[in-house]
């Protein structure tokens, strides 16, 4: 069987020493000695002044919205997890989709244009599959129309924009470090706010709002995280450029392997450097996709459709029209991308998605032509 995904998987040994010294201290959570070590170490590693580790993806944008202080509505994605506009919802702030780019799967910086309203408070964009948003046309946006930025960067460990992090842009980034991403604490996430003050209020909210022994400066939340999710981090931390390099590694080969395939890529902006997490191919109709996703799982291969449906579709949110959206919703397959998975097994993948003849070997599909 060839799953969609599994989780990166340190040395046990390496592991079960921070473990054992968890175990000595007797101290599991309230920002301990492990957690503080891997935010030192994920900041200069990413370059960025500022990072505070999360409970998980949905709370650091939950953390953000309401950090921001965000009323009424919030222009965002409809192509993205359900979180993110789950996220807006359960604060209270009301989600206006703007149509997607069909080239970059990410939001039309001239759809959010039309959306602005006088309600209008923020951005939320993701950057889907690792895939950089137009961060500068956002940006400008923004700045003249007095709009608040979040980035949903739960895919994109590595990813670079103009040579530095993609969490360096926007008002607040977020991103997500469960076990399915590239880089993982288990269950875990970030936020990342470049204005000091900002930052000083989300580490403050994200504790309940606790300052000291008796004394709550404001309303928070429980948005820790715990030693143990910080071992798995430094853990992982020390294979980050490792797994980046076989990721992309293993992106390219799908390209090379796929090339005879009638479907669209979805394609980076000019100054980025995707982090390849995900490899998605949009083929040009529903029953195309769903003959070749059958034929996967008839080989023992599982990939996933990712993202369905459109969010702008939700029974909790007002229906509106984003076509290109909801065209891709339903065209739209994510193939296979784990750590170990082999040259063979792409291989494989590409054959049957090819419409190639392949040995059977224990009911799977067999074939290596790398």
């Amino acid at each position: 069987m060839i799953p969609f995904n599994k989780p990166f998987t340190p040395p046990a040994g390496e592991f079960e020493a921070y473990i054992s010294d968890i175990w000595a201290r007797g101290w599991f959570t309230n920002n301990g000695p492990l957690v503080q070590e891997l935010e030192q170490k994920l900041r200069a590693h990413l370059g960025l002044r500022n990072l505070l580790l999360t409970t998980n993806g949905t709370v650091s944008l939950q953390l953000a919205i309401r950090a921001l202080d965000l009323k009424g509505d919030i222009i965002t994605t409809p192509f993205s997890y359900v979180a993110t506009t789950s996220s807006i919802v359960w604060q209270g702030c009301r989600p206006v989709f703007a149509d997607i780019d069909p080239d970059t799967f990410n939001i039309d910086p001239e759809c959010i244009e039309d959306r602005i309203t006088p309600a209008t408070t923020a951005i939320l964009a993701t950057h889907v599959f690792g895939n950089p948003c137009d961060v500068a046309a956002i940006e400008n946006i923004a700045k003249r129309h007095g709009l608040k930025v979040i980035y949903d960067a739960a895919h994109c460990f590595g990813t670079t924009m103009r040579g530095k992090s993609i969490f360096g842009w926007g008002d607040i980034s977020t991103t997500s470090f469960h076990a399915t991403k590239l880089f993982q604490t288990a269950e875990g996430g970030a936020v990342m706010a470049h204005n000091k003050a900002l930052n000083a209020r989300l580490d403050l909210m994200r504790n309940f709002g606790h300052v000291d022994y008796g004394e709550f400066r404001s309303v928070g939340i429980n948005g820790k995280n715990s030693e143990l999710h910080a071992a798995m981090g430094l853990c992982c931390l020390k294979y980050a450029d490792e797994i980046l390099a076989t990721r992309k590694q293993q992106y390219n080969r799908y390209l090379k392997l796929l090339k005879g395939l009638d479907v669209r890529l979805q394609k980076p902006l000019p100054d980025s450097e995707p982090n390849g997490s995900y490899f998605a191919i949009a083929f040009h109709s529903e029953k195309d996709m769903l003959l070749r996703k059958k034929r996967l799982e008839d080989a023992g291969i599982f990939p996933r459709r990712y993202f369905y449906p459109e969010l702008s579709s939700l029974d909790y949110v007002e229906k509106q029209d984003t076509p290109i959206a909801r065209k891709l919703a339903r065209t739209v397959l994510c193939l296979p991308m784990y750590h170990t998975l082999t040259d063979c097994e792409q291989a494989r993948i590409a054959d049957i998605l090819l419409g190639k003849r392949v040995k059977a070997v224990n009911g799977i599909g067999e074939s290596c032509n790398v």
